[in-house]
């Protein structure tokens, strides 16, 4: 009879929370492998490529995992650009704030990190930033030129990942608040 084991996914699990709290080149496989209590030999077994190929399925699973989040908000503010873009800014404030301002951004320590020495990592990376603002753009300009829309969710992901950055610096909300008022109230 096969066993079934969870390993590789406390791998990934454990590899994106250590990559968004100190980033990739500081993480060692040694260290998520003993956080995650996967066996070594089956971390090899789930991930031949070792940390590269971990890293991979982590920005897989971070993607997934956060384009669900910008949906179902999207779904729930349907119509209302403004009530999503401020619901969009609490939910990773509050993501900061609940580890203590430990928790980064997975991408963004990944884009920092490996991009754009990666090509592979970085076209992942592009991609996942692409659909966030997809997303995003859909959310907040239905009624606008797509153009338009298109930069308004460029620039709110630029805003968001620089706010990540002065929120974990002044362990504070309001680079969040300055952006949330921001892009809730100008039309650009």
């Amino acid at each position: 009879m096969a066993r079934t084991t969870d390993a590789r996914e406390k791998a990934i699990e454990t590899a994106e929370r250590l990559f968004r709290v100190q980033g990739y080149a500081a993480t060692g496989l040694t260290q998520i492998i003993e956080e995650s209590g996967a066996p070594k030999g089956s971390f090899y077994f789930h991930f031949p490529g070792g940390k590269r190929e971990l890293a991979a399925d982590v920005l897989a699973a971070y993607r997934a995992k956060t384009s669900a989040g910008f949906r179902m908000l999207a779904q729930k503010t349907a119509g209302d650009p403004d009530r999503f873009v401020r619901a969009l800014v609490k939910a990773v404030a509050e993501d900061m704030k609940a580890s203590d301002w430990a928790m980064g951004c997975a991408a963004q320590a990944l884009a920092q990190e490996l991009a754009p020495g990666d090509e592979e990592m970085a076209d992942a990376l592009a991609s996942l930033f692409d659909e966030w603002m997809e997303i995003i753009a859909a959310a907040i300009g239905p009624l606008e030129d797509r153009r338009v829309a298109r930069s308004r969710a460029l620039a709110l992901v630029a805003a968001l990942e620089g706010a990540r950055t002065l929120a974990r610096t002044l362990r504070s909300v309001a680079p969040f608040d300055a952006v949330a008022r921001h892009f809730a109230t100008v039309r650009i």
